[in-house]
């Protein structure tokens, strides 16, 4: 009866170790997936702000070319003046 019951305390004993470990991983696995979910929210931050300073340089190139073009546009005028003046 005794060697019964010694059974019986270690079977609830090992029940209670597998549960414990079994929490153990679950908890392990939470951080795990909690980290990798960190880790892909700080990639996609990072992702949007190379977009928006990729999108602010081709702004800031755009605005460059108008500014070209605006001149080139001034100074094909300003030669148009001076070549109508030369042919009077």
């Amino acid at each position: 009866m005794r060697n019964n019951h010694q059974n019986i305390f270690n079977q609830n004993n090992s029940n209670q170790n597998t549960e414990s470990q079994s929490a153990q991983l679950a908890l392990i696995a939470a951080l795990i997936t909690t980290l990798g979910d960190g880790l892909a929210t700080v990639a996609a931050a990072l992702a949007l702000q190379e977009a928006q300073q990729s999108s602010q340089n081709d702004s800031n190139n755009n605005s460059d070319l108008q500014k070209q073009i605006d001149d080139l546009s001034r100074e094909i005028k300003q030669i148009k003046k001076l070549l109508r003046t030369k042919s009077i």
